[in-house]
Parts: structure tokens; sequence; C-alpha cells
């Protein structure tokens, strides 16, 4: 939902413990005194028509050149509302910041990462120790003036078997970053490209085509125009037809009986008649066997 009319009742219901208010970028942010926190998200969370129920995180900032160096905000959520809010307290080394754990306790593990990398003290937070460092580890690693040498960290050595510490060693050297996108025309080559081939020139453009003419539109002939044919392209109507083309054969082949082609019977009455099935024919008398000359 759209955040109109939230800093108007977020400033009603907080009155002098709100410090500051802002609308950026469609977020807004609150600041409110330090010793008085607990009792401004209360107001939050329970005012009709802002409703924050949910703490969504807790996060740091350090700013060195300020008295009150480091600013602790919270991100709330509202789930009745769907909307979002910043809180924002600042404090220094040595002052500690009121602890909400009494309100959400998923805060008890969100103030000790700030604790840890900032160093930040939570006033009755029962359970404020290290959560990301190691034991034994001796200052706050996202304070600005955290020094790049001179600690120690740890890690298993597969040579010793075991958990051992070491001077920290950076893994690059600084750089100095411009902030240019290779693809937006950096005016530098990115380490390996100068291994690759030059492209080649792209062709130039080829001429563009003439423009073709436009049509001409027929225009209608009056009675008796002349005819745009030629005499010689004219066929008249009593030309004689162009002489049929002669045959190469000499005399057609043609056949006047079927024994010149064995097609079979000339008709269907040619041939023998084929036997009467219903007349029994009389069986041959045998023949005399003849006896061969000189036999009795």
């Amino acid at each position: 939902m759209p955040n109109d009319g939230v800093i108007d009742a977020a400033a009603a219901v907080l009155g002098d413990m709100l410090v500051e208010s802002k609308d950026a970028v469609g977020e807004i942010s609150l600041t409110v005194v330090r010793s008085r926190l607990v009792e401004a998200m209360l107001a939050l969370r329970d005012t009709p028509g802002l409703e924050y129920q949910q703490l969504s995180e807790i996060a740091g900032a350090d700013y060195p050149a300020r008295p009150e160096r480091f600013d602790v905000v919270y991100q709330l959520l509202s789930f009745t509302q769907n909307r979002r809010i910043r809180v924002r307290v600042t404090t220094d080394e040595e002052r500690p910041v009121p602890s909400v754990t009494g309100i959400w306790p998923v805060a008890g593990w969100l103030e000790r990462e700030v604790y840890d990398m900032y160093g930040v003290l939570f006033d009755g937070n029962t359970d404020l120790r290290r959560i990301l460092t190691d034991y034994g580890f001796v200052g706050h690693p996202l304070r600005k003036d955290f020094p790049q040498t001179g600690y120690v960290e740890l890690r298993y050595s597969e040579e010793a078997k075991r958990v051992v510490y070491e001077p920290v060693k950076l893994a690059q050297d600084f750089r100095s970053f411009d902030f240019m996108s290779p693809w937006e025309g950096a005016q530098y080559v990115l380490p390996g490209d100068e291994k690759a081939a030059a492209p080649p020139p792209p062709p130039a453009p080829a001429p563009a085509p003439a423009p073709a003419p436009a049509p001409v539109a027929a225009q209608p002939q009056a009675k008796g125009a002349p005819t745009p044919l030629t005499a010689d392209e004219i066929v008249k109507a009593d030309a004689p037809a162009a002489k049929a083309t002669k045959s190469r054969v000499a005399k057609p082949k043609t056949t006047d009986d079927t024994s010149e082609s064995g097609a079979g019977k000339s008709g269907p009455e040619a041939g023998p008649a084929p036997a009467d099935p219903d007349v029994v024919k009389k069986p041959r008398k045998s023949r005399a066997k003849k006896s061969p000359e000189g036999e009795a």
C-alpha cells in the first residue's frame, strides 16, 4: 500500500520521541530517541493504522567522524497494511541501546550480530555473545577503523588435522574501482581480452538502390486510334494455316489377323467349340497289339 499519511500518523503517536522523519525513494525512515526506543516500538506495533507487527532485520552502520558513530537500524513489517518502515537510533562505543527482545524474541540473534560486527552494546539482552567471529576474537570487523593486519584467523589444516590460527592475509591487493561497466564503453582492455584477435572491420555500407520509376497509368484510347502492333505481328483471319508437319513413319503398323500378333481369338465364335459336359463319350476300343514278325 502507499505510504500516504504514515509519517503524520507516526508523528502524532510518537510525539517528542521522534527526532527526524523522511520519505526517500518510497521508503519511510524514522529516527527516534535512543533511550525511548522500546516505547516507540510498542507504539508503532499497537497503533491502529500503523500496526508494524514483525521485526525483519537489525543492521548497523559506522560513521567514525560523528560523536555517535553507530547507526542501529530496525526494519519493521506490517502484515495488515502491507507496508514497511525503518526505525533508526544512534549511539557510540559505550552507551548501550535498549534491547527489544521483550517485544520480538528474534531480536536476540540480530542484536548479537550487531554487537559482534560493530561492538554496539544492548541493555537487556541476557545472552550478548559473539555469533559470527571465533572464540577469543579481538575487535569488531565492520568498524571503519578495523585494521587489515595484525590479527589472526583460524582455518582447518588438512596437514595438521586440526584447527590452526594464522595471521590474517589479504587475498588480493587493494584496487581502485572506477565503477564503469565494460558493456557501457569502458576505456580500457579487460584482462584476457588482449589475447583475442581483433575483429574484422565492418563492411562498407552498400549504396542505396535507385528508386524505381513510378508506373504510368494507361490512358484510354479513342476510337480509331492506331494499334501499337506492327503489320508483321498481325495475323489475318483469312491467312492460310501453317503446313502440317510430315510424319517420319512411312506406313503405320497394322494387323489384320490375331495370328500376326498372338493376341488370341479373333472373335468370341472363332476356334473349336468347348466340349459339352453332359455328353458321355464312349470308351475307345483297345487296339490289338501287333506281334513282331517271325513269331507264331
